[in-house]
């Protein structure tokens, strides 16, 4: 376990923890968050990475020095390569794993708060590490979701692991699942459903942990998404209604720190945000939507 700087010391600043889910998908856009949570605001804020996750940090901390690291080793996992520490290095199937494997950072995670001098008020982590809202309880603190997606993939994926809806023949993959307390939705084939939840097997203990998550997303103080209320008004009354409270909150859509909104994100496949806008642009009104597909990796 290692700190970096004053580990989250600003003076009578407000100290939050920060802990992304390393997948590039969630990482950065949490990331993208925190910039926007340094610019403008007085927070003292530490991140939470494992060793060969923070260089992923540098282009943050380059523009916010004041940020603190947190790094805690990588817990083995017999699923997990070591040496791997992140979604990009292992195959599709490897969210699972690297749920159950984060999951043991709780002790250590749970240590550094109760020896910190000044510790964190609250706890801002991605909805695969819903296993942070029991420590939150424990320590006494908020712990805040964050969603790297809308709302509408949301509100399905709590429907789903809080109902878990079951499917007459196992090998049909053509099996209709429908989610009648999320509004418009449209019945998915079983084949659409997340990977995660397909494999998920009442009783076993990597499964109900996974779903554990889930369900303690719900539970949680409240959430932050990465969209806009213009864009999901319905889910966002939804979400609300849904949860019991209002603590639901817009932050999107994030995009890379800097100036130039053509900024690119990091790795071959980059795309610049400004082309994504243009595109955009000059789409006909009501002609873009979210395709069932795109949520069933996780």
């Amino acid at each position: 376990m290692s700190n970096s700087g004053n580990s989250g010391g600003n003076g009578n600043s407000v100290h939050v923890l920060v802990f992304p889910f390393p997948a590039q998908g969630h990482m950065l856009p949490l990331l993208d968050l925190t910039h926007q949570l340094a610019l403008h605001s007085s927070l003292a804020i530490t991140i939470l990475v494992t060793p060969k996750n923070k260089t992923l940090l540098t282009p943050l901390l380059s523009k916010h020095p004041s940020i603190q690291t947190l790094i805690l080793p990588f817990p083995n996992h017999p699923s997990i390569p070591l040496g791997v520490e992140n979604v990009k290095d292992l195959s599709a199937q490897a969210f699972v794993p690297m749920i159950c494997a984060l999951g043991q950072l709780y002790d250590p995670l749970l240590r550094w708060f109760q020896s910190h001098p000044s510790p964190p008020a609250a706890i801002i982590s991605d909805f695969f590490l819903g296993w942070t809202n029991h420590l939150a309880c424990h320590i006494g603190i908020p712990r805040i979701v964050f969603s790297p997606s809308g709302l509408a993939t949301l509100s399905l994926s709590n429907s789903m692991w809080r109902d878990l809806p079951k499917i007459d023949d196992p090998n049909d993959p053509n099996f209709p699942i429908s989610f009648p307390k999320v509004p418009n939705s449209p019945t998915f084939l079983w084949w659409q459903v997340s990977t995660v939840y397909r494999r998920y097997v009442e009783g076993h203990p990597d499964s109900e942990f996974i779903r554990d998550n889930f369900l303690a997303n719900i539970a949680s103080w409240g959430i932050v998404f990465n969209s806009f209320f213009e864009l999901e008004s319905v889910y966002f009354t939804h979400m609300r209604k849904d949860l019991g409270h209002h603590r639901v909150w817009a932050v999107g859509p994030l995009l890379p720190p800097g100036d130039d909104p053509t900024t690119e994100r990091g790795g071959s496949s980059s795309v610049a945000a400004g082309d994504v806008i243009s595109w955009l642009d000059r789409c006909r009104d009501n002609s873009v939507e979210l395709h069932p597909t795109t949520w069933k990796d996780w």
